[in-house]
């Protein structure tokens, strides 16, 4: 006997799974110098998300950190994983413009090895709980197969102010 899906779980497995760099930009409101996501290379809703950061040694952080062996501060580290995260929470909205994440909790924060210029970060973001407005998530960044981070992110949802005409 055949099973027939229901249209929510037909919409979750044809769901986009990977996503390009404007199409990151459509979801998470950073840019140049802090949008830390070039790439999503999976995406299971609900689940988890693989994303992509290509480290080059343009980038602002390495001028002052640290002059002569530049590294990725592991802060933002921290941030692309939760990066990686608000783009899995929002991607569940097909308008998600009124929408913006940002960070209630950080716990167990580990840094295990430098990140260092050319180095190309794998950041995945695994779903411990989810609500309707609200994440925890276990975050961690792999270099070369090699776990470099690792952090237990909680994110929150709260409405975007609309931009007054004529600020910056």
């Amino acid at each position: 006997m055949e099973t027939v899906a229901t249209p929510e779980a037909q919409a979750v497995a044809t769901a986009k799974r990977t996503m390009d760099i404007n199409e990151v930009m459509s979801i998470l409101p950073h840019r140049y110098p802090f949008l830390l996501i070039d790439r999503v290379l999976d995406l299971q809703m609900r689940e988890r998300i693989l994303c992509l950061k290509n480290v080059t040694r343009n980038e602002e952080f390495f001028q002052g950190h640290f002059p002569g062996q530049p590294m990725m501060p592991g802060v933002l580290m921290v941030e692309a994983m939760a990066q990686a995260g608000c783009i899995l929470m929002l991607s569940e909205f097909e308008d998600h413009s009124d929408k913006l994440m940002v960070f209630t909790g950080i716990d167990s924060a580990k840094f295990r090895r430098p990140v260092t210029p050319g180095d190309q970060l794998h950041i995945e973001a695994k779903v411990l709980n989810w609500r309707s407005r609200a994440v925890k998530m276990q975050g961690t960044v792999h270099v070369d197969g090699k776990l470099v981070c690792e952090a237990v992110i909680t994110s929150q949802m709260i409405p975007r102010t609309k931009k007054q005409e004529g600020a910056e």
